[in-house]
């Protein structure tokens, strides 16, 4: 009687897990900006490998049970390997690597979790790898009175420390024709605009974003907003532009995906990994939020994920050059813009988004 009534409680357990899988994996279809739907695009790697779990359980069971679990979760486990499927090295990467040279450009951009001390942690890493570009996010007073002698080896420093997590530290040794923090929503998550040179005078942009992630209470209309608004700039403009930061939002995303596509933005980790960068502070529910898009007139050299500095989130490392010709060789064409995308931004409300448009 016991085994029997285990055995049905086994039974229960799988096909409540194959029916909870089957919805995380069907709801973020749902065209919504509602935090809970849109946070089920986040863990596709985990549903994958629970799906794999649910499925070798579900041998177990009689039929016909067996069969639709199994059918169940090799739909599930097919839709989310389609999903991520591009950002593993199966696939082809778009941006082939260039060869370092005197006119590399080494940037590194940490969220470095405004309650995290160790900040010699953080200094010796920017120390060590010493970047032409450095974004520090979620930075406070605190943070920033930590940094100050450090910072002071760059020429064009811009802070913005704020005690709501969405503080900003850009600092740059490059010529900087300008540097500023702007707003392109009204939620107090600035982000950072700069028009700057490499060493041999080629002009580019850099993007720096930090938007609301989906959580409770937060809907994703505003980090929706932001991210467009920094495609939208991309593709109005002729010059070589480099985004990065801490998105809050998966690379595999619909958001993403249509950044990618309205900006012509190319992604160095699709063929070579996740490199994912949240959480750091746990082996199984990390996600790829830290990003870094350019256009395809960049090339990159390096893209890397570096060693951990106590926050929740890993720093993000980069070396690219701002050579168009060198870039034409190594990169391939972005894809291409649809209809429904030109719609989708040119009806997005940007509160702030001439702060953008005029500096064109």
């Amino acid at each position: 009687m016991i085994a029997h009534i285990l055995r049905r409680v086994a039974s229960l357990l799988v096909w409540l897990l194959a029916i909870l899988l089957v919805c995380v994996t069907l709801l973020p279809l749902w065209n919504t900006n509602e935090w809970w739907v849109r946070a089920m695009g986040f863990p596709r790697v985990q549903i994958f490998a629970a799906a794999c779990a649910v499925m070798i359980s579900g041998l177990f069971l009689k039929r016909p049970s067996r069969l639709v679990i199994a059918l169940a979760m090799i739909g599930v486990c097919s839709y989310q390997a389609w999903r991520v499927y591009p950002y593993t090295p199966l696939a082809a990467p778009e941006m082939a690597l260039a060869a370092p040279a005197p006119d590399s450009i080494r940037v590194i951009t940490a969220n470095v979790q405004m309650g995290n001390t160790r900040y010699q942690d953080v200094i010796d890493t920017i120390e060590h790898y010493d970047p032409d570009i450095l974004l520090l996010l979620e930075t406070d007073e605190a943070w920033l009175a930590e940094l100050e002698p450090m910072l002071s080896r760059y020429s064009t420093v811009v802070r913005q420390p704020q005690d709501n997590y969405y503080g900003l530290v850009f600092a740059t040794r490059l010529s900087v024709d300008e540097a500023r923090v702007i707003e392109l929503t009204n939620d107090r998550t600035p982000s950072l605009f700069a028009r700057l040179r490499s060493s041999d005078g080629q002009p580019f942009h850099f993007l720096g974003l930090h938007p609301r992630p989906p959580i409770p209470g937060e809907d994703t209309d505003d980090r929706d907003r932001q991210i467009y608004a920094a495609a939208k700039f991309a593709a109005m403009d002729d010059m070589p532009v480099v985004a990065m930061g801490d998105f809050n939002d998966v690379a595999w995303s619909d958001t993403s995906q249509t950044f990618r596509r309205v900006g012509g933005y190319l992604d160095p980790r699709i063929g070579r990994g996740f490199y994912a960068s949240f959480d750091a502070n746990s082996w199984f529910l990390r996600f790829p939020l830290d990003q870094f898009y350019a256009t395809p007139d960049v090339a990159v050299v390096s893209i890397e994920r570096l060693e951990h500095v106590g926050s929740d989130h890993f720093p993000m490392a980069a070396t690219f050059r701002v050579n168009p010709d060198l870039a034409a060789t190594l990169n391939v064409a972005p894809q291409p813009l649809t209809e429904e995308d030109r719609d989708l931004i040119d009806d997005l409300d940007l509160e702030n988004s001439e702060t953008l448009e005029s500096d064109k």
